[in-house]
């Protein structure tokens, strides 16, 4: 899953999300740049493809550092010291 959020002035204005496919503003100003960038085929098609040429990249070189080290916690550790 690929989310690309955008931000102004610490509010968040528009995002893409590549399970719904397009962007979706969050602001007025958002909606209208929304409208622009759902209208850009290229634009388009860099961000629903990205999902391939990103994500799906760096999940094969990521996994075998964290998601296939994951070691269940056991109970005897012992609690931090203050």
């Amino acid at each position: 899953r690929y989310v690309k959020r955008y931000f102004y002035n610490r509010e968040q204005y528009a995002m893409f999300d590549s399970d719904v496919g397009e962007f979706v503003g969050d602001t007025p100003f958002g909606e209208k740049v929304a409208r622009y960038w759902n209208s850009n085929p290229v634009i388009m098609e860099q961000k629903r493809t990205a999902v391939d040429w990103l994500c799906r990249h760096n999940y094969e070189v990521f996994t075998p550092f964290s998601v296939e080290r994951r070691v269940p916690p056991s109970p005897s550790q012992s609690p931090p010291v203050h």
